[in-house]
């Protein structure tokens, strides 16, 4: 094969999902290189063949990555600019059942209504948010209070109006191009996971490495 001194510039995201068996480069890798030909044939590099049933994820490293195209261009310069190790995940495609989708999400909707607002009322029964509106009430008119007042009122428009601003978010619509804290908080825990499962791999040794097998050995989750 002719020497090139091409150089190729690949990225790659730190957890990929794929619904093809035949997993190729060009599958998990965005990449970029002046010699179009030598791009269009790293993306077809074969890079492991997944098993005909069940779930499968592997750990890749990206020194794999960098054997599987030093096979076919030897003298090729790679230069990696993204993630180490790449989590490529196949899961069987399933047919969604609309019906059962919206029953789902009915369901969420309704046990995170459900718990937020018995939380609130038990937060408000500790302290005593009552008692405190009460005497507000009589410090301020002189007077007991009786019944429902504006104080209630004002409390529940302010705890909505809290609620909104801290999120960031209604509906479809968030007030700020922020990210949200509850996006913030599953990006953590994402990468939280992501982490585990590079680790226990590499500990396990079933981590996809230079000089291991592409596909002889699958990893079910």
């Amino acid at each position: 094969m002719a020497v090139t001194k091409d150089t190729v510039y690949i990225k790659s995201e730190q957890n990929v999902e794929v619904k093809k068996r035949e997993v190729r480069l060009g599958d998990i890798l965005s990449l970029e290189c002046t010699n179009e030909k030598i791009a269009a044939r790293i993306k077809t590099i074969l890079l492991l063949k997944i098993p005909d049933t069940g779930k499968h994820r592997y750990v890749v490293s990206i020194l794999k990555i960098i054997e599987c195209i030093h096979r076919e261009y030897p003298n090729l310069d790679i230069q990696n600019l993204g993630v180490s190790d790449i989590i490529v995940t196949y899961e069987e495609q399933k047919v969604t059942n609309p019906i059962g989708h919206f029953l789902k999400i009915v369901g969420v909707v309704a046990v995170t209504f459900i718990g937020a607002g018995f939380s609130i009322m038990a937060f408000n029964n500790d302290v005593d948010v009552s008692r405190l509106f009460a005497q507000i009430y009589e410090f301020f008119m002189g007077k007991p209070k009786e019944g429902f007042s504006v104080l209630e009122l004002t409390y529940c428009v302010g705890l909505i109006v809290g609620i909104l601003a801290f999120f960031n978010h209604f509906g479809g619509k968030k007030f700020t191009v922020d990210p949200t804290p509850m996006e913030v908080e599953m990006r953590l825990y994402e990468n939280d996971i992501q982490t585990t499962l590079i680790e226990n791999y590499s500990r396990k040794e079933q981590e996809m490495d230079v000089g291991k097998t592409s596909h002889s050995r699958s990893h079910r989750t």
